[in-house]
């Protein structure tokens, strides 16, 4: 299926279904359709522990096993392949209020302090990542209840519970019922001041549990922090926690569907963290009806069967712009979150490729989107050379006046086989000046580093791969989170452990581009909550815009030669303020006769060696 010139709003779609006036298409043509063919990664051997390894671009530094009390002793959760199995795993199941398909299965990360955090189905683990050898397990919370994704602010850990396994006190299930006033399911804070005796200080019930959560803060009061909870599972009773009820809204104006959570926390008492707005922002902007956004199912006969929009999978909020983007089952939205307890839909994008919007990575300066579609779940074999590009793929959207465009497509481009779970997942962006790539997890497809500075032709420059589980049956594993943490990039691996991976020069990256990532680090970095980056002015930062002109043509060898000779000095520590403040004018001047990233680039070189003339 080929990439459309135009990704419509809900709103246009619609119309076009009931036979309304259609959204007028863009004026850019459509890239070329993506195609997924065989490389070195199709035919990579087999092997929880001894798997076959490809990498371009990528060096593995460090494969860490996964923590005692976290190792599933039946390699994991393979998908029953007739049903036969799939009566079998239910009667697993029944009767056993501990059973879960992804137990033990790693999750999502964030850093603090020098510590990686990595959730897991069954609790967390904490690892020193503060010096140069492998990650050393400082610390493991057993706390069962799924799927454990972890963010972290100061002394506090944040952890998301969705299973109606999960209990108030990080204990086993010992019962089945419908109603208990054990379960937990909702948001978890552990004070984590003591890495020896972390302690659970808040659980924050709410009505769908917790997939994922975002840390928000305020814009003006340090003291206060928001949580934005995304629940995708069914709506618990109200025998269980009264604020809860369930159904359409058509017939249930009060259902808990079609909301996020927004839980406040005030930092110096977050024992008492509680729920304090449940906003509708699927709501339709003209008439306020709940259910405003996409509705679910086919919107043609070749298109994906998508979700319906009643919860948001995963938000990720960009605290100085005022944004937050939102992967929201049925659409991509984006929400002004300038008051952070009553966030806001400004727009909203549908595609109907894909299946179900899952994750959202901003770009460094605020005006491009990457939302991902985790079609078949992330338990299928769905980045084979027979299926779709465009299905399950990343979506490429810019931002302009708080508003989203869809522009492209891009999949991992390597054909992989029938006993990989594969799908687009989570990642974050790489901090290169001057270009906009996003390191990503693919599951079983591994690692893959895409660049979309042209957010029309996203293209993969760096990759590591390993090699299915299984060669004969497909056991869910690979990569679920893939990030960028202070110089290196960590993968939690559902099945496998940690990996720790550094990025090595190569015709698409140089090392100059490579410092200048390395040397941007922070104290806290929780993915979902992005900041922006700011460079430092040094020869490393001005050497990679160099390199990024000189690969595409972009600069005359001469002024080549020159900008070349004048980071040499500045290396040799002779930074010739007056030689640097000419170099600048007449890189502004080079950069008023170019165009698209070669204009932006020349202006970005004109402004360091202008700071440095100063």
């Amino acid at each position: 299926m080929n990439v459309r010139s135009s990704l419509l709003s809900t709103v246009a779609v619609l119309g076009i279904l009931l036979g309304a006036g259609g959204a007028a298409a863009q004026s850019v043509a459509p890239p070329a359709a993506q195609e997924i063919t065989a490389d070195g990664r199709t035919t990579l051997s087999a092997g929880l522990a001894d798997a076959g390894q490809l990498a371009s671009g990528i060096a593995l530094e460090h494969a860490v096993g996964k923590a005692p009390g976290f190792v599933d002793p039946d390699i994991g959760f393979s998908p029953p392949t007739s049903r036969e199995e799939g009566e079998a795993m239910m009667a697993r199941a029944r009767g056993n209020p501990n059973f879960s398909v992804l137990g033990m299965a790693n999750t999502d990360m964030a850093v603090s302090d020098g510590k990686l955090f990595v959730g897991n189905f069954n609790g967390f683990n904490a690892y020193d990542v503060s010096g140069d050898g492998p990650p050393q397990l400082v610390m493991s919370v057993v706390c069962p209840g799924g799927q454990g994704d972890v963010s972290v602010h100061g002394d506090l850990l944040f952890m998301s519970v969705e299973e109606n396994r999960g209990r108030l006190n990080c204990g086993a299930a010992t019962t089945s019922d419908d109603v208990t006033a054990q379960r937990f399911r909702g948001v978890r804070i552990f004070d984590i001041s003591d890495l020896n005796a972390p302690r659970q200080i808040a659980a924050v019930q709410t009505c769908r549990g917790s997939h994922t959560h975002t840390l928000v803060p305020h814009p003006t009061d340090a003291n206060v922090l928001y949580v934005y909870n995304s629940g995708t599972s069914d709506v618990r009773g109200a025998a269980e926690l009264a604020i809860c009820t369930g159904g359409q809204p058509d017939q249930n104006p009060e259902t808990a569907l079609f909301s996020i959570d927004v839980i406040k926390v005030e930092l110096d008492r977050p024992q008492d963290a509680a729920i304090v707005n449940r906003p509708r922002i699927f709501a339709d902007s003209q008439t306020g009806r709940v259910a405003g956004l996409w509705r679910g199912g086919r919107s043609g006969i070749a298109t994906q069967d998508t979700a319906q929009t009643n919860h948001c999978h995963d938000i990720t909020v960009y605290p100085e712009i005022g944004l937050a983007a939102g992967a929201c089952s049925g659409n991509g939205i984006l929400l002004d979150i300038s008051d952070p307890e009553n966030p806001r839909r400004t727009s909203d994008i549908f595609d109907p490729d894909m299946a179900y919007w899952h994750s959202a990575t901003f770009n460094n300066a605020g005006d491009k989107v990457v939302f991902t579609d985790e079609w078949g779940g992330g338990i299928g074999a769905r980045c084979r050379a027979t299926d779709p590009a465009t299905w399950g793929a990343n979506m490429v959207a810019t931002i302009e006046n708080r508003t989203l465009a869809g522009k492209s497509f891009h999949k991992l481009p390597s054909a992989q086989g029938t006993t990989e779970n594969c799908v687009a997942h989570n990642g974050m962006i790489i901090p290169v000046p001057g270009r906009d790539l996003m390191v990503q997890a693919w599951y079983q497809g591994g690692i893959s580093i895409m660049d979309f500075t042209d957010p029309a032709r996203p293209v993969e420059i760096a990759f590591f791969d390993r090699g299915p589980i299984d060669a004969s049956r497909l056991y869910v594993g690979g990569s679920w989170s893939a990030y960028w943490f202070n110089g290196r990039i960590y993968s939690s691996e559902i099945a496998r452990g940690l990996d720790v991976l550094r990025l090595v020069p190569s015709e698409h990256l140089s090392a100059a581009e490579i410092a200048a990532a390395e040397a941007v680090t922070a104290e806290t970095i929780n993915p979902q909550t992005q900041t922006r980056i700011v460079w430092a002015d040094t020869p490393d930062v001005a050497a990679a815009y160099l390199d990024q002109l000189t690969r595409v043509g972009g600069v005359d060898a001469a002024l080549a030669g020159r900008v070349q000779g004048r980071i040499d000095q500045w290396r040799g520590g002779r930074a010739d303020k007056r030689a640097s403040a000419a170099l600048s004018l007449t890189l502004t001047e080079a950069s008023g006769r170019a165009t698209g990233a070669a204009a932006t680039r020349l202006r970005a070189l004109a402004d360091l060696f202008g700071r440095v003339g100063t």
